[in-house]
């Protein structure tokens, strides 16, 4: 609890509370629509890249669907819609996982490869412009860790993200 305020009798927010809240809500949003314009640019859309760029840092460039979906933070259904998209591209193909029929499986194609080499350079750039030079090297350590610390509160788990 280091630093920390539990507030258990008002229910309002402080100013600076208010302010630091609605701060993180604006630019996060922000940030996601002026990355997806970007990306836009390469041909695909923020979900999709966030899809391709998760399949490509797996073993193999394949990944169970579900565990896609936990990591991005969509729900299934989302993922599903997603996957199907890429799919009628050929930049994926989905398969049955051996060890469990009713696992699916998503895997890079060829053109998949393509597809999130290029736009990483677009989504790179995107980030570093809009979001990394924005912020002083100093704050961005600590604004990691507090991300950090927010996620774990709403998931429970302890490992870091990267």
């Amino acid at each position: 609890m280091d630093g920390k305020i539990m507030h258990t009798e008002d229910p309002w927010l402080t100013e600076a509370e208010q302010h630091a809240w609605r701060s993180y809500l604006r630019a996060s949003r922000h940030l996601e629509v002026r990355l997806d314009n970007e990306l836009q640019s390469a041909g695909l859309s923020f979900a999709e890249y966030e899809l391709l760029s998760m399949l490509s840092e797996a073993p193999d460039g394949t990944m169970r669907m579900s565990a896609l979906a936990e990591q991005i933070v969509q729900s299934r259904s989302r993922v599903t819609h997603t996957a199907n998209r890429l799919e009628r591209r050929s930049w994926v193909t989905r398969s049955n996982a051996l060890e469990d029929r009713r696992g699916v499986l998503l895997a890079l194609t060829p053109s998949g490869w393509d597809t999130v080499r290029r736009a990483s350079r677009v989504h790179v750039n995107g980030v570093r412009q809009h979001f990394i030079d924005q912020i002083d090297q100093a704050d961005l350590g600590v604004l990691g860790q507090a991300m950090d610390e927010v996620r774990r509160h709403l998931t429970g788990q302890d490992t870091a993200v990267s």
